[in-house]
């Protein structure tokens, strides 16, 4: 059992073969890219309209939340500066198996995730396309499998709902019979991105530098204007839904900072990981804060907050001030564009991240050794940015966009939990050698906790005196058995605080990340299951017995058979 938690040692002596060029600034703009997707477009109007001016609060609370992770990823960064994010800082801590369960966790959120972006992406490309009046016809913008299904619910019953997608089914081109469907853009913008991805990182940065300027540009642009047209009467009540409603927006609003992780891949290609890696992380936290509560104070500031539940919220804004026709025309330009390019951002920051995952995994035993190889030239993992591409568009012919978003999430958010619980473990037993660059604040947790737990009973006994004894109640069922195993798992991660004394910030990380995973649903624990069930049977087939540990560390094991 001991060999399933085998540890990499904390100094790596295998030499970075990737190239060390990214700075400060370009990390930072990573991390921006990475967490500006379309949040700031469309959930920040959904967020508006739940809790009014108070949004503002909450995209606070929210990258507190956030931040919470970021820091102890920004310790482990500092310590540990090799690529391969949160599974490379867990095989340090926890071992092989867990390490291996987090990088299949991580597939879940660059990969899988990215298949989202680029349908998503699509959506954004498509309205923008129709805003000039060049509309592509729904054959070239829907998966095949969607649209057959909804071709043939028309067949079946005749619901004019979906006449549309029928009559796009026998529109479509036909090659030996077999209609040519599919979404178009959503492939293309994965050929481009991992075209940019596998030339280099360089050419990756300078790419993502441009379109990180662009929709900042956008934004501020938007700031600028709408100041001037803000009427401060529309925040004096600032909390109209109370403050227990407006703090069920915290979890909604946390996924809008998802994606600083993704710097900690870059780590081989940083010039000065140990240093620059916490400080893009905390600086591209800041920025987006400063940059949603910005918006946020705009929108609710020029229409009632109750008008901002819309898909479009910035356009939506913009198309109602005193503006003449051309500059109106112009702002919802500029924000149309700068939504295509904030998405294409982010599809260019995973598709960076998820092939250095593999190569790292790779380079540790536990996946193919074509997965570790750089280009002589380019100096990128490209065997694994080809998979990484392809893994992306394959599905694209059979994925819509709901199937994948909240499976994203939960690989996410299982990887934020077990590298908060990693630093805490750090923090209480360290190991010989473990001197990391930056430190998250080490607080006692003990008393802290039992305040806090104490204070959470006390306000859900104020809010609902019926749900402590719904909790407890095992005749009541529903929705009240997700928050059933919550309490199963705060209970020992609870106890081990105490009786230990861990630190208070990361055990909170945990806690938070934990919390927001039970919120997703049991449907989503499922599939995450059998998603885990998947990854561990390809352990026990391949990295298992192809460990580098298991040959002491040599790059290529020797066969089975020896």
């Amino acid at each position: 059992m001991s060999v399933l938690f085998r540890r990499k040692p904390l100094s790596d002596p295998d030499t970075p073969k990737l190239k060390r060029i990214l700075s400060v600034l370009d990390l930072t703009a990573i991390g921006v890219a990475a967490i500006i997707g379309a949040g700031i477009f469309s959930t920040i109007g959904e967020a508006s309209a739940k809790a009014g001016p108070a949004v503002t609060l909450v995209f606070v609370i929210g990258a507190i939340v956030a931040g919470l992770s970021a820091l102890s990823y920004a310790e482990m960064a500092s310590s540990v500066p090799l690529s391969g994010s949160a599974y490379t800082y867990t095989y340090v801590v926890f071992g092989e198996i867990v390490a291996w369960a987090v990088g299949w966790m991580l597939v879940l959120e660059y990969a899988v995730g990215n298949i989202a972006v680029a349908i998503s992406w699509s959506g954004y490309f498509q309205a923008l396309l129709g805003s000039w009046g060049i509309p592509l016809p729904q054959y070239l913008v829907q998966d095949p499998l969607s649209l057959w299904r909804e071709a043939q619910q028309f067949s079946a019953t005749g619901d004019i709902t979906f006449r549309p997608a029928y009559e796009a089914w026998q529109a479509a081109p036909r090659i030996l019979g077999i209609p040519i469907v599919m979404n178009l853009p959503a492939l293309l913008i994965t050929a481009v991105i991992t075209l940019i991805a596998y030339i280099g990182i360089k050419e990756s940065r300078t790419a993502n530098n441009l379109m990180v300027a662009i929709k900042v540009g956008a934004v501020l642009l938007v700031l600028g204007v709408g100041a001037f047209f803000v009427d401060p009467e529309r925040w004096q009540n600032f909390m109209p839904n109370g403050f227990t409603q407006t703090m069920r927006s915290v979890g909604a609003v946390f996924f809008a900072y998802i994606g600083f992780d993704a710097l900690s891949t870059t780590a081989e290609e940083a010039q000065n990981p140990k240093r620059d890696l916490p400080l893009a992380m905390i600086l591209s936290l800041a920025i987006c804060t400063l940059l949603y509560i910005g918006i946020a104070l705009v929108l609710t500031g020029l229409v009632p907050y109750q008008e901002l539940s819309i898909p479009d919220p910035l356009a939506y804004v913009f198309g109602k001030l005193p503006l003449s026709p051309t500059l109106r025309q112009v702002l919802t330009g500029v924000i149309a564009i700068s939504a295509v390019v904030a998405m294409a951002s982010v599809l260019l920051v995973f598709q960076i991240g998820q092939p250095r995952i593999w190569y790292a995994m790779s380079r540790d035993g536990l996946l193919p050794p074509a997965l570790g190889k750089v280009h002589p030239r380019f100096k990128t993992p490209h065997v694994s940015t080809i998979l990484t591409g392809l893994v992306v568009a394959v599905p694209l012919f059979f994925s819509s966009l709901h199937a994948v978003v909240d499976m994203t999430s939960m690989g996410t958010l299982m990887a934020f939990a077990v590298v908060s619980a990693g630093v805490a473990y750090l923090h209480h037993a360290p190991p010989p050698g473990y001197a990391p660059r930056f430190r998250v604040p080490k607080i006692p947790g003990r008393w802290p906790f039992l305040v806090m737990l104490s204070m959470s009973l006390i306000w859900s006994y104020h809010v609902n005196p019926e749900s402590l004894a719904a909790l407890i109640d095992p005749t009541r069922g529903g929705e009240i058995w997700r928050y059933r195993i919550l309490l199963l798992l705060l209970i020992p991660f609870g106890y081990f605080t105490v009786r230990y004394n861990l630190s208070l910030l990361p055990m909170l990380g945990m806690f938070s990340a934990l919390y927001l995973i039970v919120e997703l649903g049991t449907e989503n624990w499922l599939r995450l299951g059998v998603w885990l069930l998947v990854g561990l049977v390809l352990y026990f087939a391949y990295g298992y017995w192809h460990s580098s540990l298991r040959w002491g560390n040599k790059q290529t094991p020797p066969p089975l058979n020896t």
